[in-house]
């Protein structure tokens, strides 16, 4: 099974989200670079609070396929 195109969009919108939004809170105005563990960590956080407040499901929030 694969991710369709539609996830893969979804997928990248919220890492892309993520990195600008990572990169507009360095005060020096500095590019932090990408670091997909450094996205990776926050989006986890971000999805926790979505989901555990009833928001969204994990799926939606960040799709992936399910083992």
């Amino acid at each position: 099974m694969e991710l369709t195109k539609q996830q893969i969009k979804r997928q990248d919108f919220v890492d892309n989200a993520i990195f600008d939004l990572i990169n507009e809170l360095i005060p020096s105005g500095k590019d932090m670079g990408w670091d997909i563990e450094a996205v990776g960590v926050i989006r986890d956080a971000i999805q926790s609070q979505l989901v555990n407040r009833g928001l969204c499901t994990e799926q939606e929030f960040y799709p992936y396929i399910e083992e």
